[in-house]
């Protein structure tokens, strides 16, 4: 397939925590004090009952309460005023599984298949962005295109969502990659997953999970979708170089420490306010300021990334809004033009912002959804 890169008009980012050594003395009370200041942000919840905000308010460290809280979630997501709530496809064959990986690591993970007596094109295998789970938003997104015809596959990386691991901490970026290319091999692996085709699609830092993955497995994917994915993190929610340096030496003493400064995020990718809303009800989700060792580890990561563009050689989609702050479309724009690749295909979205298969217009949501369902029909 010849290249392809076009814009379409509109209107108008960081498993189980390792020990580390610990500074003692006044510096360590100072930092604790630090860490527990900006500890965890207080979700707006408009509209939510009294129940519902003290079953936010807990701590969320560690896998147990998260899934509680999930639990005490669920039955108000139909109600929320989301189109992927609101408008979410009926039939879609749903499994949710809790497994024990290879390193001893209970992972959760959730399919949604076709509609009973649809057989499955594909097999597209989800990768979630960073504070995220595959429970909320992506429930909408994987049951439109379940209702396409695809077996759709996600899971929550250690650490996040309802899998195990210390909330929002991650110790080793590859090693994380390593849990994702763990559990999706053994799905790959069934009778009914084995013969299809094999889709990675990844979502702004899953975007660089994704590439990552197919790096140490360049035969293994029959193509790549990538959603405003994080190749590179954007100058405006990166501190300078020199606090940078200074978190990193810091980041050896407390990696756990919830220190890296941040901007919000939310307001950066949500182009609807209201849909800004919605999403405090990922009650779930990760986000307190960045751990130290996941920050630096994600730094990393798209450094290394940036380095390898030119290995990309699987089949390509990239879709990134062009008003992106979180991460930045010119680099979309670069991974294109270097990526090996000759089925290759951008799309822009004048005024989008990061968010753009949750935090749009209504119509801009479904655009993009259809695009990777387009995209997906004509690889199969």
């Amino acid at each position: 397939m010849a290249a392809i890169s076009h814009r379409i008009a509109g209107p108008g980012p960081l498993g189980a925590a390792a020990a580390a050594p610990r500074p003692s003395g006044r510096s360590a009370a100072v930092i604790a004090a630090a860490a527990a200041k900006g500890a965890r942000r207080a979700r707006a919840l408009e509209g939510a009952s009294d129940e519902l905000r003290a079953a936010a308010a807990q701590c969320l460290d560690w896998a147990p309460a998260r899934r509680r809280v999930r639990a005490a979630f669920v039955p108000v997501l139909p109600t929320l005023d989301h189109c992927l709530f609101k408008m979410a496809p009926k039939g879609i064959q749903m499994e949710e599984n809790y497994e024990k990986n290879s390193k001893g690591v209970e992972i959760f993970w959730k399919s949604w298949l076709p509609r009973e007596g649809t057989a499955a094109k594909a097999a597209l295998f989800f990768c979630h962005g960073y504070g995220d789970t595959c429970t909320f938003f992506f429930e909408g997104i994987a049951k439109r295109i379940a209702a396409a015809g695809y077996a759709v596959y996600a899971m929550d990386y250690p650490g996040f969502g309802l899998s195990y691991g210390l909330h929002g901490y991650i110790a080793s970026f590859d090693g994380m990659v390593d849990h994702v290319i763990g559990q999706y091999a053994r799905i790959r692996g069934t009778k009914e997953v084995r013969e299809l085709p094999h889709f990675l699609l990844g979502q702004s830092m899953g975007g660089a999970v994704a590439l990552k993955i197919h790096l140490k497995q360049e035969k293994e994917w029959d193509g790549v979708l990538l959603v405003a994915p994080m190749c590179k993190i954007s100058e405006d929610v990166t501190p300078p170089a020199p606090v940078l340096k200074a978190l990193s030496i810091l980041s050896c003493l407390l990696p756990e420490a919830k220190l890296f400064p941040q901007k919000d995020i939310g307001d950066l990718a949500f182009r609807d306010p209201r849909k800004r809303k919605v999403a405090e009800y990922n009650a779930i989700s990760y986000s307190d300021q960045m751990r130290l060792r996941t920050a630096v580890e994600l730094l990393k990561a798209t450094k290394d990334i940036e380095s390898q563009l030119e290995k990309i050689s699987s089949p390509l989609l990239i879709l990134h809004g062009a008003a992106d702050m979180v991460t930045d479309p010119q680099v979309s724009k670069f991974l294109y033009e270097k990526a090996s690749t000759k089925d290759k295909t951008l799309k822009l979205y004048d005024g989008s912002y990061h968010s753009i298969l949750e935090g749009e217009p209504d119509d801009r949501i479904s655009t993009a959804i259809n695009d990777i369902i387009s995209w997906l029909d004509s690889h199969c």
